[in-house]
């Protein structure tokens, strides 16, 4: 039942989030300020403060930023309704380069390599062959992101909003997929000794040693 419930959940949020990327596009096919267009634009950042809320760390800023987004949404609704296209861009390219510097800053000096990290948390300790890969893998994602943010750029300021949204709202998630699918099958090729494992399964180690160090 557990597991059941685990991929209802899953199902439930992808259909979620596809809802909102037909919804978006529509918005940014129109090209006409809408209601649905502001709700749509601010909905990400609302999401982001309540779920800060209910982090008890974070509850106090949580508050602001969701008062905040309400208040200034309501004195600039206007000018959000006419802009609601370059908010979508800033938070497609936001959520590319926060990944990548996420990423990025694992590989400098001193830090363990963030794919290096989720691979000794499902594999236990590396050999150093697996460690190298798992370095370049990290290094891969970089580039990834890097070049999803810059192309999404490309597309938004040269080319029709509408082509920028196709590639931003239903490309990049598959891209991204893809990405792991590749990633995945170069994996069992170089390493054929290391037990298969997959995005969930990193997941679920994340999670497993965050509440140990709890």
């Amino acid at each position: 039942m557990p597991e059941i419930n685990r991929i209802a959940r899953l199902f439930g949020i992808a259909a979620m989030g596809l809802i909102y990327a037909v919804l978006v596009h529509c918005v940014n096919v129109s090209g006409q300020p809408s209601t649905l267009g502001v709700v749509l634009a601010v909905f990400p950042i609302l999401a982001i403060g309540l779920a800060m809320v209910a982090r008890s760390g974070y509850r106090v800023a949580g508050i602001a930023l969701f008062l905040a987004t309400l208040i200034v949404t309501g004195l600039a609704w206007p000018l959000v309704a006419r802009h609601t296209g370059f908010i979508f861009w800033v938070q497609d390219v936001s959520l590319q380069i926060i990944l990548l510097l996420t990423f990025g800053r694992t590989l400098q000096s001193g830090h363990t390599p963030i794919c290096v990290e989720f691979a000794t948390m499902m594999h236990g300790p590396l050999s150093p062959r697996h460690q190298r890969y798992a370095h370049l893998v990290t290094i891969a994602w970089v580039i990834f992101f890097g070049v999803m943010a810059g192309i999404s750029t490309l597309l938004f300021f040269m080319a029709p909003l509408a082509i920028w949204s196709i590639f931003a709202n239903f490309m990049i998630l598959p891209l991204t997929a893809l990405m792991f699918a590749l990633e995945y099958l170069v994996r069992r090729i170089l390493l054929p000794d290391v037990p298969p494992g997959h995005i969930l399964d990193a997941v679920r180690a994340y999670r497993n040693a965050s509440t140990r160090a709890h």
